[in-house]
């Protein structure tokens, strides 16, 4: 799913952003090479970022 139309970013970019340790929108758009344009995608890239920080925890959790 596209998740930022002005920079065509893709709801799995974002997430292997936030894997890669980016904790919010605009850390994982400069890893990306882009900025926010409109923001009308961030509360979307928040929710994304936010969904994969909390399974990567749970993983390490079960890891533990």
């Amino acid at each position: 799913m596209i998740v930022c139309v002005c920079n065509v970013i893709r709801e799995e970019e974002l997430r292997a952003a936030a894997r890669q340790g980016a904790p919010c929108a605009r850390t994982a758009y400069k890893s990306l090479g882009c900025d926010v344009q409109c923001g009308t995608c961030l509360p979307c890239a928040k929710e994304v970022i936010d969904d994969e920080r909390s399974r990567m925890l749970a993983t390490d959790a079960r890891a533990a």
